[in-house]
């Protein structure tokens, strides 16, 4: 079973990157141009806005499902986001996926208030990784917030690593080569 001594309050601490994320993309659709947040850094590699509409699947479809599931004792699928994320793959601009995104967001915080410390230790089956904790799920739900943001915020530094000269090499951990 997990432990959770290495943080103060996990489900506190989770609940406030979750709550911080919809105003990042919000902030981001609102000062940067669709052009930068639509480009793509090599065939197959998700742009800012691909990874906007991939929190938006997972908010429609994964994570507050699972939630849900692990309350009620339920097991559930994996989820595929290249077959089942359906706004990844429709039309759309920042702007409004990013208010999608927030209203989904607040949906979800809503439901997530109503775990409780020790819920964190109920268990599902997860049909790729096997028996996994709320604990962890919700662990996993924080990072894939942050790590989204991450990808997205690499994607958009590509046409400014590519332009920058000498200096490029210190972004030599960042960089994606064009194939």
């Amino acid at each position: 079973m997990l432990k959770y001594s290495h943080l103060i309050d996990p489900l506190q601490w989770a609940q406030l990157v979750l709550r911080s994320t919809p105003a990042r993309w919000t902030s981001l659709a609102e000062s940067l141009p669709e052009e930068l947040l639509s480009y793509e850094p090599s065939p197959g590699e998700w742009s800012a806005l691909s990874c906007l509409k991939h929190l938006v699947d997972t908010e429609r479809h994964v994570f507050p499902a699972r939630v849900g599931h692990f309350l009620i004792g339920q097991d559930f699928p994996a989820f595929n986001p290249d077959a089942e994320g359906s706004a990844r793959q429709a039309g759309g601009d920042m702007g409004s996926m990013a208010e999608e995104f927030r209203r989904l967001r607040a949906e979800s915080l809503i439901a997530l208030g109503a775990v409780s410390r020790q819920d964190l230790e109920r268990t599902a089956h997860h049909a790729e990784l096997g028996l996994v904790s709320l604990g962890e799920m919700i662990h996993e739900w924080a990072a894939h917030d942050l790590n989204q943001t991450i990808q997205a915020e690499r994607a958009m530094m590509q046409p400014f690593i590519a332009g920058s000269g000498p200096w490029k090499i210190y972004f030599k951990d960042h960089f994606v080569t064009r194939r």
